[in-house]
């Protein structure tokens, strides 16, 4: 019981700052789950069940409040698609010695990309060109297969990718993303059940993390307006690269000695420390200049 709990507020945690962030609710909830020694392509398959249910309601969540783009929704969706059931299958066939390091590993990287795109933040100026199919396709692709076979990945793969390209306000990314992730967890289960045959699968565990996200859901797209997302991005981008570089450096790959693994994990919590501080002066820099701008126009009216 108490392990479920714990699972249910790491669903609410983590689709609070999904929802927010429009990525790490994957990344989040695997780690939680290698962390305890969960099976990498049964932990995957867990919280894309999961993900059935935390999408649907987000995407829901996300339209009432103007936040999706439906025609990017399909446009990148349907390839995710594809992606994450290839993904899902690789994973499920993939030996468990192996699996294990080799998620973790994209985990860790995943989340190295979460802490310095949040921490070392910069938008491009705004276009109106309309996104072309042949960009959205080959990043739906890659995004659905990182997805699968990391546990996580199609936020950290494709919110970065369109706040970048600068024809989407904000808002309107993080609510097509997380609206379109509905057809990867999707096929992504189709591709663990015909790969796993259900074998490894908490169906308990699912519906923790389920029950978590969907409290959190309806929350997160009111939330995405208010929350700075570069200080929640840092914090969650540094416990991602901690708790990933702890299950690597116990792996049979590296198997590091106890004074080499605390070393890591001090200079580790130290560069994340110093990214959420650096964040967190930076949003109130941001903050006092825009304040400042605001006052200015006041009085020139």
């Amino acid at each position: 019981m108490n392990t479920l709990i714990l699972l249910a507020l790491v669903g609410l945690g983590a689709q609070l700052v999904d929802g927010s962030l429009g990525m790490a609710y994957g990344v989040t909830s695997t780690t939680l789950l290698l962390a305890i020694g969960t099976n990498p392509a049964a932990a995957s398959a867990t919280v894309h069940l999961a993900e059935i249910g935390t999408t649907l309601a987000s995407g829901a969540a996300h339209w009432r409040f103007g936040n999706v783009d439906w025609k990017v929704v399909a446009r990148v969706g349907i390839p995710g698609a594809v992606g994450a059931f290839v993904g899902a299958t690789f994973l499920s066939w993939l030996a468990v010695e192996l699996a294990q390091p080799v998620m973790s590993t994209i985990l860790l990287g995943l989340g190295i990309y979460v802490l310095l795109r949040f921490t070392v933040q910069g938008l491009p100026t705004r276009s109106e060109r309309p996104l072309r199919r042949r960009f959205l396709v080959p990043l739906g692709l890659v995004g659905g297969f990182m997805d699968a076979t990391g546990g996580g990945g199609w936020g950290p793969v494709g919110t970065p990718a369109l706040l970048a390209s600068g024809r989407m306000e904000p808002r309107k990314v993080i609510g097509t993303i997380d609206t379109s992730e509905f057809f990867v967890a999707v096929a992504a289960s189709i591709g663990f059940f015909f790969g796993l045959s259900g074998v490894g699968i908490d169906w308990s565990w699912a519906l923790a993390l389920l029950i978590g996200g969907l409290i959190a859901a309806p929350i997160a797209a009111w939330l995405v307006r208010h929350v700075p997302p570069r200080i929640l991005g840092s914090l969650v981008g540094g416990l991602i690269v901690l708790t990933n570089s702890r299950t690597l450096l116990r792996s049979d790959w590296i198997a590091a000695p106890a004074p080499v693994a605390w070393t890591v994990y001090v200079v580790i919590a130290l560069v994340w420390a110093g990214a959420v501080a650096w964040s967190v002066r930076a949003h109130l820099a941001a903050s006092r200049l825009e304040k400042a701008r605001v006052a200015e126009g006041a009085r020139t009216d």
